[in-house]
């Protein structure tokens, strides 16, 4: 009788109990969605503005609109899947982000399709934190999840890369809209897959969820990037500028002082206090300062110096995404034998070394040496340094704040990369001027290249200095 409960308790674990293969696919599915549509409207954009009418700022908010929105909502998101169920949130996220890529793809006025855009952007939001927790709560600590965050990672990274050359296919062979309703069949997979084939999990019963906290936070972030978007157009001494930026900053400021005094605060400030999460978290904002621009400057580079179309300047970098991916990859079996500290160190200096050669082209250059070989060293870099940053990040945190950390995470890369892509924008249009030659918008983009390769240095020294070495336990703070 014994061994035959057991044997049906065993065979409802494992209908219960998803594979991990499933999971760990899941959730790079959900993360894969995200990073795309950051990147992939870029090539679709004059195409949306000869359709729909749009103006000059118009069309810079089809970018922005989805940015602020992922990036000030990203934390809420996170703390919202401890409290309320990750599944759920991963669910409800997916759900807005496919049923906005629809509405996206249908507009047939410009509000219609910055509105669409903003949906997107809080969907993704609420998704992103989450496919990390889901992957991080299937896979035990060590070397199992150091692979599975390395899957994650390069998925991540693929995401980005793959936008500018799924953008170009869709709007050469279909048209704009299909940058976004490619969208809605994939995400109706995912959710299906991910309504049956998820279990739930969460780590914050009988808590609430801190609104003070979430409003200020939010609306701190939100203001932060909207004034970050505004130095395109009028560049970093504007009061357009000047003024979200500071507002910014002061919501940020009153969200810390409140998270100190709050009994159960959004974002606990004890978190911050071990080393593992602060420190990874402030080398993935360094890393993705200057690693986040590289996508922007190839692309122009091959179609506004080289002569690429759209469709070929995607090709183009198809070597650098599959880089990422190896580097990614190759990651947890080096942080097996030396550690997490000595892998990122690393591979901050592999891309700082790809952007320094990259920073030596010139306006007739070939693709093997003006883009191909350099872009290489770039993304292998990069995977590698991004895979033990974030493992070390969500180590250093107990399990109630698993979703939490992910946003940080998150937020953390997706800040930075907006921050450090304003400044590199504003260092290329100071050195190019107001030409549009080839020979002085390759000065332009060389100096920011050249600006990227120093602040990658100057992170890896941060790394060494201040990231956990290999025999340091993360340090959990007690709940």
């Amino acid at each position: 009788m014994l061994e035959a409960a057991d044997t049906t308790a065993n065979r409802a674990s494992r209908r219960t109990t998803p594979p991990t293969w499933l999971v760990v696919a899941l959730a790079c599915a959900g993360q894969f969605l995200v990073v795309l549509d950051v990147s992939v409207v870029n090539v679709a954009l004059p195409s949306m503005r000869t359709d729909l009418g749009l103006s000059g700022p118009g069309l810079q908010w089809v970018v922005n609109a989805y940015a602020i929105a992922f990036a000030g909502f990203m934390l809420l998101g996170g703390r919202a899947g401890d409290l309320y169920g990750r599944k759920r949130m991963f669910l409800v996220g997916l759900a807005l982000f496919t049923l906005a890529s629809l509405g996206g793809g249908l507009a047939q006025e410009g509000w219609q399709l910055l509105a669409a855009r903003a949906a997107q952007g809080l969907g993704a939001a609420v998704l992103a934190p989450s496919t990390l927790t889901i992957l991080t709560s299937a896979v035990p600590e060590g070397a199992a999840r150091a692979r599975a965050i390395s899957t994650w990672t390069a998925v991540g990274a693929g995401g980005g890369a793959a936008g500018g050359l799924v953008g170009g296919a869709l709007v050469d062979g279909l048209s704009w809209r299909w940058v976004l309703l490619i969208n809605v069949p994939i995400g109706a997979v995912v959710l299906v897959a991910a309504l049956r084939g998820l279990t739930e999990s969460r780590a914050g019963e009988g808590r609430r969820l801190d609104l003070p906290g979430a409003v200020l936070v939010t609306a701190g972030l939100g203001t932060l990037a909207y004034g970050i978007s505004q130095t395109e157009a009028d560049g970093w001494t504007a009061a357009a500028t000047l003024v979200p930026l500071f507002a910014g900053l002061l919501l940020i400021g009153l969200f810390l002082l409140v998270e100190a005094r709050t009994a159960a605060p959004l974002m606990p400030l004890r978190l911050l206090r071990a080393r593992a999460v602060s420190s990874a978290n402030a080398a993935m904002f360094i890393n993705g300062s200057a690693m986040f621009s590289m996508w922007f400057f190839m692309t122009l580079y091959a179609q506004n110096v080289l002569g690429y179309s759209p469709l070929e300047a995607g090709f183009a970098l198809v070597p650098s995404s599959l880089a990422v991916v190896v580097g990614s990859k190759v990651a947890p079996r080096w942080m097996r034998r030396l550690g997490a500290r000595p892998v990122a160190v690393l591979g901050s200096l592999v891309a700082a070394t790809g952007f320094g050669w990259q920073s030596t082209m010139s306006a007739d250059e070939a693709y093997v040496t003006g883009i191909m070989l350099p872009g290489i060293l770039m993304m292998l870099g990069a995977g590698l340094a991004a895979t033990p940053l974030a493992s070390l990040a969500t180590s250093g945190a107990d399990p109630g704040d698993a979703g939490l950390v992910s946003g940080m995470v998150n937020t953390s890369r997706t800040m930075g990369g907006s921050i450090g892509l304003a400044v590199m924008s504003t260092i290329a249009a100071a050195r190019t001027g107001h030409s549009t030659g080839a020979a002085e918008l390759t000065e332009g983009y060389a100096l920011a290249f050249r600006v990227s390769a120093a602040v990658l240095v100057a992170g890896a020294v941060v790394m060494r200095v201040w990231l956990p070495g290999k025999g340091a336990a993360a340090v959990r703070q007690p709940g």
